[in-house]
């Protein structure tokens, strides 16, 4: 499918040149390029129409004719309203089906601009509300969130942020938690995990290992640095932009690099927007989601990472698992917290950022009872126990990306590779017991947001089917 995923990542382009430069000044596509990609684009998703029906009806009669499984029995004085943001991402769906599975009731919110989410035809969701975009009305946004809570009798609020929410959830949280339960971090616990810089630096401070990080505020400021200072010397850095950018957070080129000025210059950091100059740990990457409650972990999974994350296999990491309850610990830490960490050859673990928010990688919770037990109720006195996707549980995936890559598979091996992924694993969206999502996601959803980056001549780089959008450069 044209302009679905990167061919080639930019991470194994470094695996071949680690001093390669990838960040360059992005070349404007011709408009009829783009106006041709999106035109494209939408005829292959038109094709697929048939196919995409096809498993739809097949999953809905095969599990009509096993019969459905029950909700779960939760007694009436003890059903909870949830209330969910994010609704356009596939980890709000998974959260919304496995509440409404428990027998709660769910209210799915989400920005204006994504009013045409494929989830809202969701059998879990009850209501679906749309509010103003938290980035670019903060005031408007916390309102909303307060009324929708006083109007649907809202029990607990989960955020499940994006990038550019997550704090501004949590600056709602003062004004919503007189409301309702608020399953999120406070605001300065929630600023200091979100930034690169002080996340690491706060890691360290507690004792905790993590990578060597320095604040850069400025071009020169990364174009002078002493990379010969007897503190340096033998390591390697990468620098990374502290506001989320979906495009330049794949960029790796690691440093000092022979071309350094010509490189900082390049960067648009400012006071304003700093980036964070962090130590390069080789190794084998991973990403996690943890949700804490009053400083314990209480819900934990683990997957391996790559720079287009749309594949989960739960992977048992216990020196990953302990990292995590420490700083929960330490921080008295309640909400979710996404994890990128690098396990070296040696054995040892050292993150590399933090997001407070749900992370993807709850897809491969997709068959497990006790989540909504986990998310709302509090632990036991003295309890610690975590809960982890089941043994049996598949591995989760996304059809669309992995139809796309079998256009681009270059021998039988990778073929079989992909096919072995489709036939062994779950998809991430169609779920037998609601599988009108899957449908309107691919059908409805994806093809109104490019039909009106067709009207607005909106250049965009990949569809990411997993969070329901365009990827666009400077997009949110």
């Amino acid at each position: 499918m044209p302009g679905l995923e990167d061919t080639k990542s930019q991470m194994s382009l470094l695996e071949e040149d680690p001093k390669q430069v990838l960040l360059e000044e992005p070349e404007s596509t011709p408009k009829w390029l783009v106006t041709l990609k999106t035109v494209a684009t939408l005829l292959v998703l038109t094709l697929l129409m048939p196919l995409s029906l096809l498993a739809t009806c097949t999953v809905y009669v095969y599990h009509t004719l096993l019969g459905e499984s029950p909700q779960g029995d939760c007694p009436p004085n003890k059903v909870k309203t949830v209330m969910l943001t994010g609704a356009k991402m596939t980890k709000c769906l998974q959260l919304a089906r496995l509440f409404w599975k428990a027998g709660h009731r769910v209210v799915m919110v989400e920005s204006h601009k994504y009013w045409l989410t494929g989830h809202r035809y969701s059998r879990a969701v009850s209501k679906f509300h749309t509010v103003p975009a938290p980035e670019k009305d903060p005031e408007g946004y916390a309102k909303a969130l307060v009324d929708l809570a006083i109007e649907e009798n809202v029990d607990i609020f989960v955020p499940v942020s994006s990038p550019a929410s997550s704090v501004y959830s949590a600056m709602a949280k003062e004004r919503l938690q007189k409301h309702c339960e608020v399953l999120h971090f406070d605001y300065d616990d929630c600023r200091t995990l979100d930034d690169k810089y002080l996340f690491c630096a706060k890691a360290r401070a507690l004792g905790l290992p993590a990578p060597q990080v320095h604040l850069i505020t400025s071009p020169e400021q990364l174009a002078s640095f002493d990379f010969s200072a007897p503190e340096h010397v033998g390591r390697q850095y990468i620098i990374k932009s502290i506001c989320y950018d979906s495009v330049t957070r794949l960029d790796l080129t690691r440093l000092p690099c022979p071309n350094i000025k010509e490189f900082a210059f390049k960067l648009p950091i400012t006071k304003a927007k700093p980036w964070v100059l962090q130590e390069f740990v080789k190794g084998k990457e991973y990403c996690s989601h943890s949700l804490c409650r009053d400083g314990k972990v209480v819900l934990h999974c683990c997957s391996e990472s790559s720079a287009f994350q749309v594949n989960y296999k739960n992977v048992d990491k216990p020196k990953i698992t302990q990292w995590v309850q420490k700083l929960a610990e330490e921080m008295k830490l309640t909400g979710q917290a996404s994890f990128d960490f690098i396990e070296t050859p040696g054995g040892d673990v050292f993150p590399i950022e933090c997001n407070p928010r749900t992370h993807s990688a709850i897809t491969t919770f997709h068959d497990h009872p006790g989540l909504a037990h986990a998310y709302l109720e509090a632990p036991a006195k003295g309890s610690h126990e975590i809960a982890e996707p089941l043994k049996s549980s598949k591995p989760t995936y996304w059809l669309a990306h992995e139809l796309f890559r079998l256009t681009q598979a270059g021998s039988m091996a990778q073929m079989r590779e992909i096919m072995g992924r489709i036939t062994n694993g779950k998809e991430a969206m169609l779920h037998p017991e609601d599988p009108l999502p899957f449908l309107m996601v691919h059908h409805w959803h994806v093809p109104l947001l490019l039909l009106k980056a067709l009207w607005h001549g909106k250049e965009w780089v990949r569809i990411d089917f997993n969070i329901g959008k365009l990827v666009e450069v400077g997009g949110d």
